[in-house]
């Protein structure tokens, strides 16, 4: 069961995080105020996991573990925050289809598809 919240909260952390809010107390326990939780779920979700996480595993003391999380979760959060149409855009330089670029052309064994 533990992993399958893992494997969800990778996934859609918002959603995770607000079913741990409603129906338990762990993010609750973790935090002093209901502040915190609720810019982490606008902002950073996957850390706002995290850091119950790890006061939930070390007992409200930061652990290794906790500290690996954490660190992981932030990097998890700003890579997702990164990856906008407008930096993929700039990365595949500059197509993509929208207004005011050209049609992409597929070429399929020799024969134009699309």
């Amino acid at each position: 069961m533990p992993c399958l919240i893992g494997c969800l909260a990778l996934s859609a952390p918002r959603v995770v995080l607000l079913v741990l809010w409603l129906f338990t107390d762990y993010v609750g326990w973790a935090y002093t105020t209901k502040v915190w939780p609720f810019l982490g779920w606008i902002f950073l979700p996957t850390t706002t996991l995290a850091y119950a996480f790890a006061m939930h595993y070390g007992d409200r003391e930061w652990t290794p573990i906790g500290i690996a999380a954490m660190v992981t979760a932030v990097l998890v959060d700003l890579g997702l925050l990164g990856t906008s149409s407008r930096s993929r855009r700039r990365r595949d330089g500059g197509g993509g289809g929208g207004s005011g670029s050209a049609p992409r052309e597929i070429v399929v064994e020799g024969r134009r598809v699309g």
